[in-house]
C-alpha cells in the first residue's frame, strides 16, 4: 500500500525489531504448480479454467509468452483464467523474452524445439549466465535444431526445424537442475504424437530435487498423461499421450512461501496459521514443516491449511541447532539457514550445490548477508555452516538481496534479533509473491523501545463506533486540538467501493475488492482525500459509493488488504483513527480507546438534519430502518465484529455536544495517554 501517493519502486525496507507474531496468511498461488499448469493447459485439447494461478513476475512472462504463440487466455476473476489448449500453436516464430524465470525458460525450450519452428527465447542477464547445456544436449539428442546465439551452454537461444529420432532414449543430466527433466517429460507428449511412438527418457548421474519431479508427474496425469516410471533413472512417455483439458484446476498455495510463515512461527511464539497449502499438498517443500519441527516448533496439519507454534527468541529462548541433508528442498533451505541465527548450537546445511544456479549463487549471498548480521559462516561448494549470535553478537545492516526473491523473504525473519534490519530493494519478492512484505508485517508485534522502530512508537487514539455515533467529526476535532494525524478508515472503504464501480464491479466479488483495496494510492491532506493524484472527496461521499461500501467493509479479505495501510498512517506526533475496529484490531495496543455511542433514534435524527442541511430529501423511519439493519450487521460479522474493545472507555454522545464529547476525549488523553 502506498499512503504517500508515490508509485515508485521501494530501494529499501527497514524491519524494526519484533518480538512476536501471531495471525493468519493465506498464501499465493504456487509459482511451480502455476507455469506447468499454464503450459499443460496450452498443450491439452479443450478449454482449461485454471483458479488461484499464482500472479507474479514469473507467471506474466509465460502467459505473455503463450499469449505471443498464438494462445488465448481470457481473465475471468482476480487469479483465475480460461484458455483454449491446442497440440500445435498458432505462432511458428517468435521472440519470447523470459526474464529470469526459470520455469518458463527450460520448459518453453523443450516445447517449442519438439514442434519446431523459428524461435528466439532470451532473458535478463542473469537468465544467460543459468546454465542449460544439458537440456539442450539431450534435445539436440532427440534431433532437435537449437543454437546458441552467446557463451555455449546458456541463453539466449535460437530454435529451428528438426527431425525428431526416437529411436534411442534421450539421456539427460539431472544433477544440476531438476527443470531439466521437468522440461522433457512435460514436452515429450508432442514428440510421442508426431513420431507415433515412446518416448524414453534416462537419467545420466543422480537427479536432484525429486519432490519437484513429483509434481510435474502428477500435473501431466491430472492433464491425461500417464508416465511409466522405473525408480528414478528411466521414464517412459507412451505413443499415445495426448494432453486433455481436465476443466477446472485449481493451483494450491505456493509451499515454498509457506516455509517463511513457518519459520516465523517456529521463532515468534505464534499460532500462525498458513493456509492455502497444507497436508494433502502435491509440493515437496511442505516438509519444511519437519525442519522446523526439529528445531524445537509445533506444527497442526491440515489438509489445506498448517497452523505453527513455536518458542519466543525474543525472550532469549533458543531453537534446536541441526546439521541436515536439504537436496529435496533447497528452496525451503534458505529459511532454515536464516532460523540457524536463533539455534542454540552451529547449523550445517548440506547437499546445497543447486543454490550456486539459481536466481544468483545463493551460497555465496547466503554467506556474505548472515556475515553482514555478524554471524560466523563456512561454505563450501554444497553446504553451508552457520553458526548463532549471542544477544550482543548482532549487528543492524543492510541486506543485499541480489534480485533474488528468496534472499528478501528469508531474511526477513532476522527481524527477531535486538537491532533494526534494512531489507535494499525489498520489491524483488514481486517474481513469486508480490504482498510478502505486507503479509509478513501485518502478523508482527513490535518492540515499541527498539532503536529504528517504526511509525507505531507514535501515540494513537482511536474512536469507534457505529454508524452516525459521530466518530469521524470527533476524530478529526480531537486531531486538530492535538496537532495529530487523523486516519478516515471509513474513507478508506468508501475508496475500495468507488475502485470497484471505476472497474465495472457490482459488489458481488469480494476477490476483486480485496484485489483493488490492496492497491490503493491514497492519502488525506487538510480535508482532502486524493486518490493518485486526483481529488475524490465528493465522489466517495455519493450514494452509491456509500451503500457499497458498507457491504465491501463486512468481508475479511477486504479487511486483512487494508490493515497495513491503516497502520501506515500512525506517525509523529500521533494518530486519531476512527472507525469500527480500530482498537480492536487494527491498533490493539493504542494507550486511549474511547468508544462513541448514542442511541439508534438520536443518530437517525442526527443523520437525517444533515441531510436536511445538505438539501438532501431524507425519510426519518426510513434511516432508522437503515441505521438498525447496518447496526446488526455490524455487531453480528464474523469478521472483526463492531465491539468495544475491552479496554475502551465508552462514551454515549446522545446528551452531548460535540464540544462536550471532544473536551471528554482530551482529558481522558491528559489523564492518561502521555503517562
Amino acid at each position: 500500500m502506498n499512503t504517500s501517493g508515490a508509485g515508485a519502486r521501494e530501494p529499501s525496507l527497514l524491519l524494526a525489531p519484533a518480538v512476536h507474531a501471531r495471525g493468519t496468511v493465506t498464501l499465493p498461488g504456487s509459482k511451480s504448480i502455476s507455469n506447468r499448469a499454464l503450459l499443460l493447459a496450452a498443450l491439452a485439447e479443450g478449454t482449461t479454467e485454471l483458479d488461484g494461478l499464482l500472479d507474479s513476475d514469473d507467471t506474466r512472462v509465460m502467459r505473455a509468452a503463450l499469449q505471443t504463440l498464438g494462445l488465448d487466455l481470457r481473465q475471468t476473476g482476480e487469479d483465475s483464467l480460461s484458455l483454449d489448449g491446442a497440440a500445435d500453436w498458432p505462432n511458428t516464430q517468435a521472440d519470447l523474452f523470459l526474464g529470469n524465470a526459470g520455469t518458463a525458460f527450460r520448459p518453453l525450450t523443450a516445447a517449442l524445439a519438439m514442434m519446431g519452428g523459428d524461435y528466439r527465447l532470451s532473458g535478463v542477464p542473469r537468465m544467460h549466465e543459468r546454465p542449460i547445456g544439458d537440456l539442450v544436449q539431450a534435445l539436440r539428442g532427440l534431433g532437435c535444431e537449437i543454437t546458441y546465439e552467446g557463451q555455449e551452454g546458456y541463453p539466449p537461444l535460437r530454435i529451428g526445424r528438426g527431425a525428431l529420432d526416437l529411436s534411442r532414449p534421450v539421456r539427460v543430466r539431472g544433477s544440476v537442475s531438476s527443470q531439466f527433466l521437468t522440461a522433457l517429460l512435460m514436452a515429450a507428449p508432442i514428440a510421442a504424437r508426431r513420431a507415433g511412438q515412446d518416448v524414453v527418457i534416462e537419467l545420466d548421474g543422480p537427479l536432484i530435487s525429486k519432490p519437484y519431479i513429483l509434481i510435474t508427474l502428477n500435473l501431466m496425469e491430472r492433464f491425461g498423461v500417464r508416465v511409466r516410471r522405473e525408480g528414478w533413472e528411466r521414464f517412459t512417455i507412451p505413443a499415445d499421450a495426448c494432453y486433455r483439458a481436465p476443466g477446472r484446476y485449481r493451483v494450491e498455495g505456493d509451499a515454498s512461501s509457506a516455509s517463511y510463515f513457518l519459520g516465523l512461527g517456529a521463532i515468534a511464539g505464534g499460532p500462525v496459521r498458513i493456509e492455502g497449502v497444507g497436508g494433502d499438498s502435491i509440493q515437496g517443500d511442505v516438509a519444511f514443516a519437519e525442519v522446523v519441527e526439529a528445531m524445537g516448533a509445533r506444527v497442526e496439519r491440515e489438509a489445506d491449511a498448517l497452523v505453527v507454534r513455536g518458542p519466543v527468541v525474543a525472550r532469549g529462548e533458543r531453537l534446536k541447532a541441526f546439521d541436515r541433508d536439504f537436496n529435496l528442498i533447497p528452496d525451503a533451505a534458505m529459511t532454515a539457514a536464516v532460523l540457524a541465527l536463533y539455534a542454540d548450537g552451529p547449523c550445517r546445511l548440506r547437499n546445497i550445490a543447486s543454490w550456486r544456479v539459481k536466481e544468483t549463487d545463493r551460497i555465496d549471498a547466503m554467506h556474505a548477508e548472515l556475515a553482514r548480521l555478524g554471524a560466523r559462516v563456512e561454505s563450501d561448494a554444497d553446504s553451508l555452516t552457520v553458526h548463532p549470535l549471542p544477544a550482543d553478537g548482532w549487528r543492524a545492516a543492510e541486506i543485499r538481496t541480489y534480485d533474488d526473491h528468496r534472499m528478501a523473504m528469508c531474511f526477513s525473519l532476522a527481524a527477531f534479533g535486538p537491532v533494526p534490519v534494512t531489507i535494499l530493494d525489498p520489491d524483488c519478492v514481486s517474481k513469486t509473491y508480490p504482498d510478502y512484505f505486507t503479509d509478513f508485517r501485518r502478523l508482527l508485534s513490535i518492540d515499541p523501545l527498539a532503536q529504528g522502530a517504526p511509525v507505531r512508537t507514535a501515540p494513537i487514539i482511536t474512536i469507534d463506533g457505529p454508524t452516525a455515533s459521530g466518530k469521524g467529526t470527533i476524530a478529526q476535532r480531537v486531531a486538530q486540538a492535538l496537532g495529530w494525524h487523523v486516519l478516515d478508515s471509513g474513507a478508506l472503504y468508501r475508496l475500495t467501493a468507488l475502485a470497484v464501480l471505476r472497474e465495472g464491479g457490482d459488489g458481488t466479488d469480494e476477490a476483486q475488492a480485496a484485489r483493488l483495496a490492496r492497491h490503493l494510492d491514497v492519502r488525506f491532506e487538510e480535508g482532502t482525500v486524493f486518490m493518485g493524484n486526483e481529488d475524490v472527496g465528493s465522489q466517495i461521499r455519493q450514494e452509491a459509493v456509500g451503500n457499497l461500501a458498507s457491504r465491501v467493509a463486512a468481508w475479511p479479505a477486504v479487511r486483512e488488504a487494508l490493515l497495513a495501510c491503516q497502520q501506515d498512517f500512525c506517525r509523529a506526533p500521533g494518530l486519531v483513527a476512527d472507525g469500527r475496529d480500530m482498537g480492536t484490531v487494527v491498533f490493539p495496543d493504542a494507550p486511549l480507546k474511547i468508544f462513541l455511542d448514542a442511541g439508534v433514534e438520536v443518530r437517525a435524527q442526527r443523520r437525517h438534519k444533515q441531510l436536511k442541511d445538505k438539501g438532501f430529501s431524507a425519510n426519518l423511519d426510513d434511516l432508522l430502518k437503515d441505521l438498525r439493519a447496518r447496526d446488526a450487521r455490524d455487531r453480528g460479522r464474523a469478521h472483526a465484529p463492531l465491539v468495544a474493545a475491552a479496554d475502551a472507555v465508552t462514551v454515549d454522545s446522545s446528551h452531548q455536544g460535540i464540544d462536550d464529547v471532544v473536551r471528554q476525549v482530551l482529558d481522558l488523553w491528559s489523564a492518561r495517554g502521555p503517562a
